[in-house]
């Protein structure tokens, strides 16, 4: 009996470019679309580690090569992207996870310098991969851009600001190029991870993480990497081809919870 579905759920075959691809969410973001069949460009600021999760592929049978990349640096980006399709030989889907974090309270002596630093790599560097992996993805058959934003890009938390800002600015970017490249066919959205098990909450103290996702949240526990890199690999599938603009959080429910 033929298949009555006609929108393909595989993104093998396909190249995939993942930012922050060394540890957590990057990670299990670039050994999945590996699993699945992309060919995957990691990039990571770090250059060792990011040649780890490289070699793990491989050995795994996968298709994969690490770039270590400032993804701040605009000449650097535009380097990476060249080289990527050389590679390769184009982009088909753009991950931009690589971010940082830094709690500092607005009156510190070093406030301009998180702001700076923060703002640089958790929101403008996307407009540098974007702007230089674009004539590429306009090529492809299913282009998709995926940017990792935070709950935080949905609410707020004190002593946070620079942080904050910058996912708002994710969800507002993603919004903002869903209506500019619609037209094209170029999907955009955006995932809002909230508690997270990453480098980034490493330092909680478990008592402290349990406390907080039994008060937060739904499922009242921790998400993994692997359970965000799931929806990534949602959203950039070829079946996922009218869903543009949208900012999915990937919470365990903690944006629903009032009390």
């Amino acid at each position: 009996m033929p298949r009555l579905s006609r929108l393909s759920r595989s993104v093998a075959g396909k190249v995939a470019l993942v930012t922050g691809a060394a540890s957590g969410m990057g990670r299990a973001t670039a050994i999945l679309f590996a699993d699945e069949g992309a060919a995957v460009a990691a990039v990571d600021v770090n250059r060792e580690p990011v040649e780890s999760v490289a070699a793990e592929i491989r050995a795994a049978g996968g298709n994969a090569r690490a770039w270590a990349c400032d993804v701040a640096d605009r000449a650097a980006v535009e380097q990476l992207i060249a080289e990527v399709v050389v590679q390769f030989g184009g982009i088909d889907i753009l991950i931009n996870n690589a971010g940082i974090a830094a709690a500092v309270p607005f009156e510190a002596d070093n406030y301009d310098e998180v702001w700076a630093r923060t703002l640089a790599v958790d929101l403008t560097a996307m407009t540098y991969t974007i702007r230089a992996a674009l004539p590429h993805l306009r090529r492809s058959e299913s282009p998709r851009i995926v940017n990792i934003a935070s709950t935080e890009g949905l609410g707020a938390t004190p002593g946070h600001s620079a942080y904050t800002a910058a996912k708002h600015g994710v969800v507002g970017l993603t919004r903002s190029l869903a209506l500019e490249f619609g037209k094209e066919g170029i999907t955009v959205n955006c995932i809002c991870p909230g508690p997270i098990r990453t480098a980034m909450t490493e330092a909680i103290p478990e008592e402290a993480k349990e406390r907080y996702a039994r008060q937060r949240t739904a499922l009242r526990r921790y998400g993994l990497p692997e359970e965000v890199a799931h929806l990534t690999l949602s959203l950039a599938m070829p079946a996922a081809s009218f869903v543009t603009g949208v900012a999915l959080p990937v919470d365990g429910g903690l944006t629903i919870r009032r009390a």
